[in-house]
């Protein structure tokens, strides 16, 4: 007799394998030490927070014995923190946000769990380019609808030819993610241009309105003069969905936003509908202490230098072991190709790597075989250390 739901118990079956390596790796550590393994499976950012935020729990720390200092505020966040959230996002996104078009959540996964929860029939698909961010199927099968994904073109750029193939009536929304988990991907603004003119065309064609959600976690995890684009403006059916864990390192604080385009018809309607299944999914309410520490580092952010030079070492050590890549332009991911011996089979390739102390994780969980992928958010020396391993495991194959 099972204790689990089927659905889920579907779901544990075919698990993140994400996790999987991560929880791999936690039994390698405990065999071979934890300076003998090298684990690039899991994202999770290390960098120390900006002094802002060490300067603001100093203070909230001596306010902690107030009166209701921690207790329940509106579903949608503090008022004050969303009023100087949407300043913020006024210069990012280049258009006139005010509290009204801004809600607090917990984290960019709560916040797409509870946008989609709004706007999803069950039934309803939502489309992204792979290879995508491993819970998108998840958090759409949440709200009783169907992920379908688009093989993205050359160097891993949307498709849009595939992605006009790809909008039919039951098409509700596309979810875009730039910079790119897993390959560092940024998209121009002549691809979101040609993005959204789809969209409007297809909504206006079938009578309701296809959703442009952009997923901007490592929105400032940039490199070598990179931009990152504003999509708000573009669109009137925009949402862009943010974080504070990577730009501020602080992502067990669960802390992210949505951004609503501030021309969306019906702009009310759906924010009222936001808030109702913030409340309903059980969030209720964002964290307390991250919006404090949000709003008081605005504008701050860990040392992207440190990413960059731990990008540059990750970049030497798979050009060592003839390893073909496509040099991140955000984010804090690689996405190689397996070698040309182990015949697309990214599984095999990552369990030799195993075999040599090595995490990564098989580029099929990221809807695209023959690929792996791998994190530099850990210490330089982590990095160079894998090289041996990866020579081997290449050599293996050959």
């Amino acid at each position: 007799m099972s204790v689990v739901s089927t659905q889920v118990g579907d779901y544990l079956s075919r698990a993140s394998m994400i996790r999987r390596m991560f929880d791999a790796g936690i039994e390698l550590k405990k065999l071979h030490g934890e300076d003998k393994v090298c684990d690039f499976s899991l994202g999770n950012p290390d960098l120390p927070a900006p002094a802002a935020v060490q300067t603001e729990l100093y203070q909230l720390a001596e306010r902690a014995l107030e009166p209701n200092c921690f207790g329940y505020m509106p579903n949608a966040g503090f008022p004050w923190a969303r009023e100087r959230l949407a300043e913020f996002l006024s210069q990012e996104q280049t258009c006139t946000l005010s509290a009204r078009n801004v809600i607090i959540t917990v984290g960019a996964a709560g916040g797409i769990n509870v946008l989609l929860r709004a706007i999803m029939n069950p039934g309803d698909e939502l489309l992204a380019f792979s290879p995508y961010f491993v819970e998108y199927g998840f958090y759409a099968e949440n709200s009783g609808g169907r992920f379908r994904t688009i093989p993205a073109g050359p160097g891993f750029r949307p498709d849009l030819a595939a992605l006009e193939r790809a909008l039919t009536p039951t098409v509700r929304a596309i979810i875009i993610n730039s910079p790119n988990n897993p390959t560092g991907v940024i998209y121009c603004r002549e691809e979101l241009e040609g993005i959204t003119r789809l969209l409007a065309a297809k909504s206006a064609e079938y009578g309701r309105p296809i959703f442009l959600i952009s997923d901007e976690p490592y929105r400032y995890l940039i490199y070598d003069g990179a931009q990152v684009p504003p999509v708000l403006p573009l669109y009137e059916y925009a949402v862009v969905v943010g974080s504070f864990s990577k730009t501020l390192g602080i992502a067990g604080e669960r802390v992210g936003y949505l951004a609503f385009a501030p021309q969306m018809p019906a702009l009310d309607t759906l924010l009222n509908a936001c808030i109702l299944t913030n409340r309903i999914l059980g969030f209720v309410n964002p964290p307390v202490i991250g919006q404090y520490l949000m709003s008081a580092a605005l504008g701050s952010q860990v040392d992207v230098s440190i990413y960059d030079a731990r990008r540059k070492a990750m970049a030497e050590v798979l050009d060592n072991a003839g390893i073909k890549y496509q040099m991140p332009k955000g984010a804090f991911y690689f996405f190689p190709e397996v070698p040309v011996g182990a015949n697309g089979d990214d599984k095999a390739f990552v369990q030799k790597l195993v075999e040599e102390l090595v995490l990564v994780v098989p580029g099929s969980g990221f809807g695209c075989p023959g690929h792996f992928r791998m994190t530099f958010c850990m210490d330089e020396a982590i990095i160079r250390r894998s090289a041996a391993g990866f020579v081997k495991a290449v050599a293996a194959f050959k």
